[in-house]
């Protein structure tokens, strides 16, 4: 007797890109954890601490390879169908911390970030929620073949912008965040679960029945 079973839950990587114990963007990045874990996914938390590394330094890799803290988060990116990264924004741009990471990971071959989803989310204590921040961390993630969503979340105010449970403080930011990971979860889970079809050329309808199915079309 044979039973069906389901396809294996999508596995979502998640961590603030700051290190400061009680930052806004940590404080985001937990909150989006638990809505991926009720869009059905297995969540792998992390944090910046976790994945500590000196400067890139070319001199330092031909002598001594990666560092560990690059080498563990590689291999948190590549146990992961798809990464969710709530970042602060330093100056306009991207944390230095958070650019010096991916560009030491990117060092991997294959390198991890190629295919895989990306939500970008930020939190700021600014009028515009660290919104420039995303749009600069969008260059090096897509140049790397990451397909970031194209919907961002940037939350202002962020220093007065949390409920004592962890929840948004106000309504419309919360609502219009699980809107977003609502969206992002489904095209994550359709390209990870759904079976597809390999493409081929039939002169007559019905010319081939055994078309071989594949889980991802680009296989």
């Amino acid at each position: 007797m044979t039973t069906d079973v389901g396809p294996a839950p999508v596995r979502v990587l998640v961590f603030g890109a700051a290190r400061r114990a009680g930052s806004t963007n940590a404080q985001l990045a937990s909150l989006a954890s638990g809505l991926v874990a009720e869009a059905g996914a297995e969540v792998d938390m992390a944090s910046m601490r976790d994945f500590d590394m000196p400067l890139y330094d070319g001199d330092v890799e031909a002598a001594e390879g990666l560092p560990a803290g690059a080498l563990a988060l590689c291999e948190r990116i590549q146990r992961c169908d798809a990464f969710v990264i709530s970042s602060p924004e330093y100056n306009g741009s991207v944390p230095g911390l958070l650019k010096n990471a991916i560009d030491w990971v990117s060092r991997v071959r294959p390198q991890p970030f190629k295919t895989r989803h990306a939500l970008l989310l930020s939190a700021s204590p600014s009028l515009i929620g660290g919104n420039r921040g995303l749009w600069a961390l969008r260059v090096p993630l897509e140049h790397l073949g990451t397909r970031v969503y194209p919907d961002m979340f940037s939350l202002s105010r962020a220093h007065e912008g949390f409920t004592e449970n962890g929840r948004l403080a106000r309504p419309e930011a919360q609502e219009r965040l699980g809107e977003i990971i609502s969206g992002f979860m489904q095209l994550v889970q359709a390209d990870v679960q759904f079976v597809c079809l390999q493409r081929r050329w039939y002169e007559f309808p019905g010319d081939r029945t055994d078309a071989p199915v594949t889980q991802r079309a680009e296989d």
